[in-house]
């Protein structure tokens, strides 16, 4: 029984990359607070409308968590992404996943989601934001995101709420699966 119990402490969660050169690998992740991967078909969902091909594009996986959609990207061709998770061991998941798959187009940043906006000045063709819902990060953070967008850069944002559109953010698409509202926004300047 102890046996048992000792095996089930150390098992860990997994998510399944959908597609490109690393389809069906998994990552595996520890139970941590706030650590709620993006479900499977809302991940197929993205990518379908981003284009199932990301050659050339460079992203941001903001709030990394598990790493999916930022391993995602890359196993369909992303020429990089930089991922940022603050939490320890979330953090040392994807240094280990990174390093099972080998790769090198990853960048790992282990810092607060705001002091790397604040600090870093990379455009970014797609930024993914996932951040822990009920802390009030969205009103944070999208205020910064524009700063760190290519001209045509899109933004795909997940929440415990349906987005509205703004006077700057047009929503692209969206929908919902369960509690999660998922969101694709495009930034636009006013005329």
């Amino acid at each position: 029984m102890k046996q048992a119990q000792a095996k089930s402490k150390q098992a860990q969660n997994q998510v399944r990359i959908n597609a490109g050169v690393w389809r069906s690998r998994l990552l595996k992740f520890p139970d941590a607070e706030g650590l709620r991967p993006t479900p499977e078909r809302v991940r197929q969902t993205v990518f379908n409308w981003l284009g199932q091909d990301m050659t050339g594009k460079v992203c941001l996986d903001l709030f990394a968590g598990t790493g999916a959609f930022g391993f995602e990207a890359l196993s369909r061709n992303a020429r990089s992404v930089v991922m940022v998770e603050y939490a320890r061991t979330a953090f040392q998941s994807l240094m280990q996943n990174k390093l099972m798959l080998k790769a090198d187009q990853a960048t790992l940043v282990q810092q607060d989601a705001m002091q790397f906006l604040q600090q870093s000045h990379t455009l970014f063709d797609i930024i993914f934001c996932d951040p822990p819902y009920q802390k009030g990060w969205l009103t944070n953070i999208l205020p910064l995101l524009p700063q760190h967008l290519t001209a045509e850069g899109v933004v795909y944002v997940e929440a415990e709420y349906a987005l509205l559109p703004t006077e700057h953010w047009q929503i692209v698409k969206q929908s919902k699966a369960g509690n999660v509202y998922y969101h694709l926004l495009k930034y636009q300047l006013s005329t």
